[in-house]
């Protein structure tokens, strides 16, 4: 059976330190992040863990690097996928969008954030 199959993390809500001004910094912002990883699997049909990407892990992984603060969302996004394809170099592609909820800038509404795509060959 061949395809790509793609584990997804969506709507996770994390308090993160991420920013370039001082208050970010000292009160933190919410943070909302979704998560692709797709991959090839080795052959047939998965059907254990070992024979997949543990959405758990991915989770583990998300939560502990949410929590080293960066100024830029540019840079956690990059530094996620290298941490990811580390962590399981089967990952082919990697797409991962962190939004900041909340922005501190006089009457701006809505959110702001970046996404990120990544695709690994060879």
């Amino acid at each position: 059976m061949d395809g790509l199959m793609t584990i997804e993390l969506k709507n996770l809500r994390f308090h993160a330190f991420h920013g370039l001004y001082i208050e970010e910094t000292k009160t933190g912002n919410e943070f909302e992040v979704n998560l692709a990883v797709s991959f090839l699997p080795a052959s047939g049909t998965i059907t254990g863990i070992t024979d997949t990407v543990n959405y758990g892990e991915l989770y583990q992984l998300l939560k502990t690097e949410m929590q080293k603060p960066r100024q830029l969302l540019e840079t956690l996004a990059m530094e996620l996928s290298e941490l990811i394809h580390a962590a399981y170099p089967r990952v082919i592609k990697i797409e991962i969008s962190i939004t900041k909820l909340h922005i501190p800038v006089t009457k701006f509404t809505g959110s702001a954030g970046v996404k990120f795509v990544r695709e690994f060959y060879g």
